[in-house]
């Protein structure tokens, strides 16, 4: 079976190791990128099975890059888990039609909850 691979679109370098560390030990290949621009090549290198996204990132906006993401066939299938900060403002079936199947809020969030939402919405 292929390791599936999980992008973490993160600025904060401290947490997206952390979450590097988690997902590895769960089994997953797990790369980082700090901000969209980042995102889009790693996306085009890795072809991620999930992406695990922050929404206030340096420069552009994790919405910006959901926006550009729903303009390819190919990535636009990709699933999206939101991890933020702006979790209580936001609303899931909103960000349904920008392939947003989750939304984590980082400032409750345990380690073993990014697994379990990685598995949710791998299945």
């Amino acid at each position: 079976m292929k390791q599936q691979t999980v992008l973490i679109v993160e600025d904060d370098a401290w947490l997206a190791e952390q979450q590097i560390r988690v997902l590895s030990q769960a089994g997953y290949r797990a790369i980082s990128s700090p901000h969209a621009i980042a995102a889009i090549e790693a996306i085009d290198d890795v072809h991620p099975d999930v992406i695990l996204l922050d929404v206030l990132l340096t420069g552009s906006t994790g919405f910006a890059l959901l926006h550009e993401l729903q303009s390819y066939t190919d990535t636009g299938k990709v699933p999206i888990i939101l991890c933020t900060n702006l979790a209580s403002d936001l609303i899931l079936k909103d960000l349904k039609p920008y392939g947003v199947r989750r939304i984590l809020d980082k400032t409750t969030m345990q380690p073993d909850e990014v697994v379990a939402a990685i598995k949710s919405v791998l299945l």
